[in-house]
């Protein structure tokens, strides 16, 4: 199992490809191979910029109703049948 990422491992990521695209584009390299790797660089700190401001809870829950939804209610109802004990959710309202 890989270990989850934390936000200070991705930060440290985009300094390290950072400061690596500044290094790169002092030298210069023949067949302007210095200028496409800054390109690539330049691209691989946007996207870890963009993995820092997404919550992964926010995208864990776009999908939660749509999967959910394919599941269809047979599903649950075989998970329910699967229960030793059949006590759960809301008591009854006493009349």
């Amino acid at each position: 199992m890989t270990p989850r990422r934390s936000k200070q491992d991705l930060k440290a990521l985009r300094n390290l490809i950072s400061e690596a695209r500044n290094i790169l584009s002092t030298t210069t390299l023949p067949e302007g191979r210095s200028e496409r790797a800054c390109e690539l660089l330049l691209a691989a700190v946007r996207l870890a910029d963009d993995l820092l401001s997404v919550s992964p809870a926010a995208v864990l829950g776009k999908k939660g109703g749509s999967e959910t939804a394919k599941r269809g209610p047979e599903y649950y109802a075989k998970i329910a049948a699967m229960r030793t004990t059949h006590g759960g959710g809301r008591p009854k309202k006493a009349q």
